[in-house]
């Protein structure tokens, strides 16, 4: 069940994506270039780099339309890396949210099939909607 929490601005900047997830307690959300609604997060992983053995890097959970399921996912390459996990994502973290939307719609973009491989609704419904 979902609960109401007041954003608690003492806990950084909500314009940052390490900021609105602190301030929110809760993970930033997005519609993607695609329609479809994306939550983020933060992770991190071995990089195999002695200099800067960890890598930040963001995941998008994509959502099924009025289901509340994850029906995909898209991650990003490393963005950060650094010698600690909190470092890696501190500097992962002190991306914009505009800077996030832009990478996701990016992700989108490049995961799509080319032309001739999609549906011709999908192309269809692309030349409708214009630039």
């Amino acid at each position: 069940m979902g609960r109401f929490l007041p954003p608690d601005h003492s806990k950084g900047d909500e314009r940052t994506l390490g900021g609105y997830m602190a301030v929110h307690a809760r993970p930033a959300a997005f519609e993607g270039a695609d329609g479809a609604s994306y939550s983020v997060d933060i992770a991190v992983d071995e990089t195999g780099d002695t200099a800067a053995p960890v890598g930040a890097y963001i995941i998008f959970l994509r959502w099924g339309a009025g289901d509340p399921r994850v029906v995909g996912h898209l991650e990003s390459d490393f963005i950060a890396r650094a010698r600690t996990e909190d470092e890696a994502r501190a500097l992962v973290g002190a991306l914009s949210l505009d800077e996030t939307k832009h990478l996701l719609d990016e992700l989108i973009r490049a995961s799509r099939p080319a032309v001739g491989e999609r549906p011709w609704w999908d192309v269809m419904r692309e030349e409708n909607e214009g630039p």
